[in-house]
């Protein structure tokens, strides 16, 4: 799988899951922590629960519990390279 397709297609899933119109997956860092101010998108818990459904409907990832999702759901590099060995 193309990791810089793959880094698009996961900004677009968020963008779409969390409701964020204003906000393209240009604008999205590969590098940023997604849930930090620095990221612009102002992701909230109720915005990661739509992540997690988000992964699971798109590419088949149950991310079990909280510290899970925390773990592997904090850049964009790292979500997509998670995302990818799942998938491989």
């Amino acid at each position: 799988m193309d990791i810089e397709q793959l880094k698009y297609d996961i900004k677009d899933m968020i963008i779409e899951e969390c409701e964020k119109e204003n906000i393209t997956p240009e604008n999205i860092r590969d590098d940023v922590e997604l849930f930090s101010e620095e990221s612009g998108l102002e992701l909230d818990s109720l915005d990661a629960l739509q992540i997690s459904m988000g992964l699971q409907r798109k590419y088949g990832i149950r991310l079990g519990d909280s510290k899970d999702f925390r773990r592997h759901v904090t850049t964009i590099e790292k979500l997509a390279h998670y995302v990818n060995e799942q998938n491989g």
